[in-house]
């Protein structure tokens, strides 16, 4: 379904990874070993257009010269203490990001199932002290096609079936409701054993499914209502990527707990954040949740660097009219092939049409031909999410890459 074989150098890595590693991804046949700005370069020296930025986790661009100088500078003199001690960097880390986000407290941990893990127990633990939940009956309540991860908690939200099926059996005391459904919410939230309700502001696994405006406003209105705590799981929406510093400031929202990952490294290691006020973050007592590498000083370094050029670059600002540019120009390749054009700021995603049930991916190997690199989910969407720098001259240059790639589809 390709015009362009693998080189005899790429095949090799390939065949390394086929035989020596776990059979868990399916990749696009591409091999990248460097990567600048919006750019990747595969083996071989070509050079793409990166239209997935590591799932968000690369909003800043690919080996941001302020992010890399702060990991060269801070991995020189000392990475990891553990917990056990105190270091020089997490008093101040926490005092900034909190600052930043405008909460109490920041629990730091590592990925972003970790930050859903975390979330979720706080909750719990909130509901039992503060709430009068039963000891062992709290509940959780999800969006239907939520994607947080796939740890065995993870996946007993959720609704996918190559997420959970053949894992059984799955966390007790999680409950679903339809995303974009304040009624199917309420009628949910009205238990008294409920103590927290998780969702995306933008369902970016789902293929950036967007709610209905006043959605999110909705959502707090209900959880003020029935004392339930709103986590906003906005470790690939937030942190500028789609027009504001998070998705929920689309709406003027602040969830109750905040859950950040991905970008909060500028993509370089496996950095996380769960932000919540007093009466939630000191429920947890020393020994009750922790992280070996949870902030960790190369962690604490690497994330103020990222968090200070998204503001200093102005990549929100850039985010929201470069994706006004992009959408825009591909719904002026007027395309019988593309059914839908949704996104906000740089969060975007195509829904494809064609009587090929592969054409999504056979259209990402075109793209990859011709110097793009995206990749489907859930069968008939693209994601398009390129580096927060992009600039308007390289969204045009995009464009028409798609707009090529798109005729070759027939």
């Amino acid at each position: 379904m390709t015009n362009q074989s693998l080189s005899v150098h790429a095949e090799k890595f390939l065949a390394l990874e086929d035989k020596y590693g776990a059979h868990n991804y399916h990749p696009l046949p591409v091999v990248l070993e460097r990567g600048e700005g919006v750019y990747l370069y595969d083996v071989d020296g070509k050079q793409y257009f990166d239209f997935l930025s590591g799932y968000s986790a690369v909003n800043q661009g690919h080996c941001h010269p302020a992010i890399i100088e702060t990991l060269q500078k801070q991995a020189s003199k000392l990475t990891l203490t553990s917990r056990a001690f105190h270091n020089n960097l997490l008093g101040v880390y926490e005092q900034y990001i909190t600052n930043y986000f405008g909460y109490d407290k920041v629990l730091p941990m590592n990925t972003g199932v970790e930050g859903g893990e975390t979330a979720i127990k706080l909750a719990r633990r909130w509901g039992y002290n503060v709430k009068g939940i039963p000891e062992n009956e709290a509940k959780v309540i999800f969006a239907e096609g939520n994607f947080w991860g796939r740890t065995l908690a993870a996946i007993s939200s959720s609704t996918d079936p190559s997420s959970y099926k053949g894992f059984g059996p799955f966390m007790p005391g999680f409950g679903l409701v339809p995303y974009n459904d304040l009624i199917a919410l309420e009628a949910a939230i009205k238990d008294a054993n409920v103590a927290a309700f998780m969702v995306e502001p933008i369902q970016g696994e789902a293929g950036v499914v967007i709610p209905d405006d006043g959605y999110l406003k909705g959502v707090r209105a209900l959880c003020d209502k029935y004392k339930v705590l709103f986590i906003a799981d906005e470790i690939q929406t937030g942190l500028a990527r789609t027009g504001k510093m998070l998705a929920c400031d689309h709406e003027g929202v602040r969830p109750d707990i905040l859950i950040l990952g991905k970008a909060l490294s500028g993509g370089t290691l496996p950095i996380s954040a769960v932000l919540a006020d007093d009466e939630i973050m000191l429920q947890v007592k020393p020994g009750e949740h922790g992280s070996t590498y949870g902030g960790n000083p190369l962690a604490c370094a690497v994330a103020m660097t990222s968090l200070e050029v998204l503001r200093t670059e102005n990549m929100v600002e850039n985010a929201a009219k470069m994706g006004e540019l992009l959408r825009q120009g591909i719904r002026d390749l007027n395309s019988p092939f593309i059914k839908l054009v949704r996104g906000k700021g740089l969060l975007n995603a195509i829904v494809i049409t064609h009587s090929n049930p592969d054409a999504s991916w056979d259209l990402c190997l075109y793209l990859k031909d011709l110097g793009l690199l995206a990749k489907p989910t859930h069968g008939d969407k693209i994601r398009f999410a390129p580096p927060l720098i992009i600039n308007e001259k390289q969204i045009q240059d995009a464009v028409a890459i798609i707009g090529e790639a798109l005729k070759k589809l027939g």
